[in-house]
This record gives C-alpha cells, structure tokens and sequence, in this order.
C-alpha cells in the first residue's frame, strides 16, 4: 500500500448518488431520523464512494491504551494495572471488540500510546510517548 495516500486530494462527493441514498433513507420502514447520526454518516458515505448503496470493504478498528496520572486522585474505577490486563485480553481475543472484529472480519490493531508499565504483549504495537500522564490536579 502506498504510505503517500493522504497527500492526495480528496474525491468530490457525488452529489447525484449522495441525493439518491437520501431518498433510499426516507423510504426505508422507519421512522424519519431515527438512526440520527447513522443515517448522515450512510448518506456522506453513498456521496464520497458514489454509490446509493455504501459498503465497508476494509474494516479496520484500533484501540488507542495508556495511563492517567490522575488516578492518584481517586478518581477512576479501575487501579492501573487494568490497562494491562485490558491490553491483554484485547489482543488474545477476550474483549467484546475483539469478538466484533472477528465477526466482522476487520483489523485490530492495538496500541500502548503510554501505560505506566512497558508490557511486552505479543500483538500489542508499542509507540509510547511516555510512561503514562501527570496527575494534572
């Protein structure tokens, strides 16, 4: 794949297919609007692919890990040792997300930004910035 994709410019929407998957929403058996913010993103979508109909060949999901230094605080549920255990079971397959992306065929990419502890987990991409945050307070 080429790395240089995001320098091109940006396809124009396909007015006549984005106008055409509007009208394909207006009749579908539902009340007007009610998937809100679903409905827009199917419609932008029908626009920028030019299809009335848009499709989701290439899935692609990434979680995005790293620690707080505000639990010092108090303030979270969790103590931070759980951004491992959650780093874990993302990429061994034991969270939710992991089971929708492999019922939906997509990629899962899992990063460690900068959870207080370097874990060495296979699967994990680790591109810390630093061991966690301050405590901003």
């Amino acid at each position: 794949m080429n790395n240089s994709w995001w320098l091109k410019p940006a396809k124009a929407i396909n007015v006549p297919m984005r106008e055409a998957a509007l009208a394909r929403q207006q009749q579908l058996t539902k009340p007007a609007g009610s998937l809100a913010q679903l409905e827009r993103l199917a419609v932008q979508l029908a626009g920028l692919q030019g299809r009335e109909r848009p499709a989701a060949d290439k899935l692609w999901i990434a979680i995005f890990a790293g620690d707080h230094g505000v639990v010092a605080e108090g303030v979270s549920a969790y103590p931070q040792e759980v951004t491992g255990q959650m780093l874990h079971n993302f990429v061994n397959g034991g969270a939710a997300i992991s089971v929708l992306a492999r019922q939906l065929s997509a990629q899962l990419d899992v990063v460690d930004l900068g959870t207080v502890s370097p874990m060495d987990l296979p699967g994990v991409r680790h591109l810390r910035i630093g061991a966690g945050t301050a405590n901003f307070v």
